[in-house]
């Protein structure tokens, strides 16, 4: 019992781990004065191509990220009236009894619509992720890019 309970909470806690790496931008090129820029040169390159990269990189709005329970957008509400509907019919032929057939399919309905709203809130927060990693590349590369031309080396 005791090892059961630690293996979980150790799956569990590696799962955040996993997620929360798995969310980080990409990192920042490093750039390395290769023509012996002094301290005040490179500060203002860095702020230089900071500022270029942030008007002339592409980037994309990121939706927001959903939180909070799945309320889903109807998902619910028409699982539930598919339902019943299903329900009334197979309560109908198998024990002429459709109401108590469309009260049960109305329930499995309503837990259907709510795993279809999960699963499009998983969809929409990973797009979100994705499209904020994307702005990021763009925006490194950029910054990048702009620190070669004025003479580092970028790793």
């Amino acid at each position: 019992m005791k090892t059961t309970f630690a293996c979980s909470i150790a799956l569990f806690c590696s799962a955040v781990v996993v997620n929360a790496v798995a969310q980080q931008p990409p990192p920042a090129p490093v750039p390395y004065p290769a023509q012996g820029q002094d301290a005040a040169q490179q500060q203002a390159d860095k702020s230089a191509c900071m500022s270029w990269a942030q008007s002339n990189a592409p980037s994309q709005p990121v939706p927001a990220q959903q939180t909070g329970p799945a309320v889903g957008g109807g998902q619910r509400v028409g699982g539930a009236a598919r339902g019943a509907a299903a329900g009334a019919v197979v309560g109908g032929v198998a024990n002429d009894d459709a109401g108590h057939g469309a009260a049960v399919g109305a329930a499995a309905g309503v837990v259907a619509g709510g795993a279809r709203a999960r699963q499009q809130r998983r969809e929409q927060n990973a797009a979100a992720t994705q499209t904020q990693s994307n702005n990021a590349t763009n925006f490194n590369q950029a910054y990048g890019s702009c620190m070669k031309g004025k003479g580092y080396t970028i790793n």
